[in-house]
């Protein structure tokens, strides 16, 4: 009888171990999950910039063409940021990419004929207006990354989570440059 108590009191500690760590793995799923999730709805919105590119380079060059190296260098940060797969090479192209559109949209506030333009004017209200949803989505995205950084550096699932893999991840940064920044004026 003794023997009989002993098992299932054994069996019970057993599952009770199983199920806290299935919970334990299931939070660092959860919040893994919800990291990827934030840095999609970034993506989205950087693609949504990248798109606009194009029309900027073709409204802005004609008039400013002496500045074609910048133009040159836009494109092909968005290229690679479109071709990029990993995200923390897309965030470092990101923050590349919006350093070189402020420089050609002050450029492009000295020249009266350009920002006279209706086209240029819109052009510059969506990409302020995708600026300020980036600049939302990368404030849910570093809450995120905290959220995931705090659960799986706690005890016990530190110890857990270093056995499957899971590693801290960066939160997203705002250069000097970012910080600086004054806005654009139309």
């Amino acid at each position: 009888m003794n023997l009989l108590i002993s098992i299932v009191i054994i069996a019970v500690l057993v599952l009770l171990i199983i199920r806290y760590l299935i919970s334990i793995y299931n939070k660092i799923v959860m919040l893994n999950n919800y990291v990827e999730k934030a840095f999609a709805n970034i993506d989205v919105l950087l693609k949504q910039r990248a798109n606009e590119i194009p029309e900027l380079i073709n409204i802005a060059e004609t008039a400013m063409a002496h500045q074609s190296e910048l133009f040159l260098q836009l494109a092909q940060m968005r290229s690679r940021y479109l071709n990029s797969r990993q995200s923390e090479q897309k965030v470092r192209l990101a923050n590349q990419t919006d350093h070189l559109l402020k420089q050609i949209l002050m450029i492009a506030e000295g020249y009266p004929e350009l920002t006279a333009l209706h086209n240029l004017t819109e052009l510059q209200k969506r990409l302020t207006q995708l600026e300020n949803k980036i600049a939302d989505r990368r404030e849910f995205f570093n809450e995120s990354i905290t959220l995931y950084n705090v659960g799986i550096q706690a005890f016990p699932n530190i110890i857990f989570a270093k056995l499957l893999g899971y590693h801290t991840k960066s939160l997203l940064n705002i250069s000097v440059g970012e910080k600086e920044y004054a806005g654009i004026t139309l």
